[in-house]
């Protein structure tokens, strides 16, 4: 990969891989097939301060921005997306609160954040609100200092093992999607329970849940942003937080590859090695070259990305002010289609990847016992999640129009 990467991002990149070869490769199997979080895993990946890579070093972070936090996503998911997704559903989870919290929310959530003391979780989906946000039913009525909060939310990744939700709600369900706000619930908040663990295709490793609230009161100075800001932050949260998935989609992509070339290479057919014979060497540049042209992608938005988005963080940080405020100040560009068009790319390039390799390696490809049909099986989550690829075409689509009527 050609990129002009820091000598920090190269090391977190090797630090990142060098970690989940020699820790999460032996137990990945077993893992998935049990269905079962690692917790040792995520006690490391604390010490290793995988959750402050985008966060500021005044908070305890390692200050890396978009970047860095891809890097890591992407070399981790070459070895298993499934016990490597904590990095990333935390993040998900605390970039609405680092755009949006006031300093003192910042100074409250974001050291623990950082450590890994707390990790945070991301909640918007219900039964009958996925890419239709605006039809959210979970309601926060206030009641003095506090929101009453009643409803559910479904499909929560790394659910049972986060400490933290940020939680989308309405607070006035006669403004329909002007009414909905940010919440954020701690795990150990009385009306706060865990529902059913989810049954999934891929990605079993990692806890998905189901979220139940009944008569739970939330401070109102745990709301981020404004009454009725919620569906802006969602999507501003989605501009910053979808390279994330586009990386993590390279990485599997790259894992597939990883597993499959070896393969060929030793297995003898017809007097020869597989990998020797030219349909197949083609195919394989064919995935190799896709593989690279999502990752640089991926790259060039993030970097691209993190240039506004590190000035406007220090700024915050020195102004005492929301880094939205900051962000909008230093430049009005929003990256929605930037992002939108990294997820997308990505993700149907890492399940085209993984269907592929299977097809190469034959009916070992198909077996359990063989990591590549896993791969596909992680692949497609992240055509779903953040917005299902139809949702980033939609997105896409929007963003030219409007460009084409200026």
């Amino acid at each position: 990969m050609i990129q002009d990467f820091t000598e920090e991002q190269k090391s977190i990149s090797e630090i990142a891989y060098e970690f989940a070869v020699k820790k999460i490769k032996p137990i990945r199997h077993a893992c998935d097939e049990k269905e079962e979080y690692p917790l040792e895993i995520l006690n490391e990946m604390k010490k290793m301060d995988l959750f402050g890579l985008c966060l500021p070093e005044v908070y305890g972070g390692i200050g890396g921005g978009i970047t860095s936090l891809a890097l890591a996503i992407e070399q981790m998911s070459r070895i298993c997306a499934g016990i490597s997704l904590p990095v990333a559903t935390s993040a998900l989870g605390t970039i609405p609160i680092l755009l949006y919290a006031t300093d003192e929310q910042r100074a409250k959530w974001l050291p623990d954040i950082a450590s890994g003391k707390k990790l945070v979780a991301f909640a918007l989906t219900e039964p009958e609100a996925g890419s239709d946000a605006a039809s959210i039913t979970t309601t926060a009525i206030k009641d003095g200092d506090n929101y009453i909060v009643n409803g559910s939310k479904h499909f929560c990744s790394s659910g049972k093992i986060s400490d933290l939700y940020v939680i989308f709600v309405s607070t006035n369900p006669a403004k329909g999607a002007r009414g909905i706000s940010v919440l954020l619930v701690g795990k150990d908040t009385p009306g706060f329970t865990m529902g059913k663990k989810e049954k999934k295709l891929g990605i079993k490793a990692n806890p998905t849940y189901e979220l139940n609230f009944e008569n739970c009161k939330v401070p109102v100075s745990n709301r981020l942003g404004p009454e009725g800001f919620g569906l802006f932050i969602l999507q501003e949260t989605f501009d910053y937080s979808r390279p994330g998935v586009a990386a993590q989609a390279v990485g599997i992509a790259q894992g597939a590859l990883d597993e499959t070339i070896p393969y060929l290479k030793g297995r003898q057919q017809f007097g020869q090695s597989i990998a020797s014979f030219q349909g197949i060497g083609h195919k394989l540049a064919e995935l190799a070259t896709k593989i690279e042209a999502a990752r640089a992608l991926v790259y060039t938005v993030s970097k691209a990305m993190d240039k506004v988005l590190l000035e406007a963080i220090d700024h915050a940080i020195k102004n005492k002010t929301p880094l939205k405020q900051e962000l909008k100040k230093l430049s009005k560009r929003r990256w929605t289609k930037e992002s939108a068009m990294a997820k997308l790319f990505a993700s149907d390039t890492a399940f085209e990847v993984a269907q592929e390799c299977i097809n190469l390696c034959g009916g070992i490809g198909y077996m359990r016992d063989f990591p590549v049909e896993k791969f596909m099986r992680d692949a497609k989550v992240t055509q779903i999640y953040e917005g299902s690829n139809y949702i980033q075409k939609n997105e896409i689509a929007a963003s030219l129009i409007k460009e084409y009527t200026k």
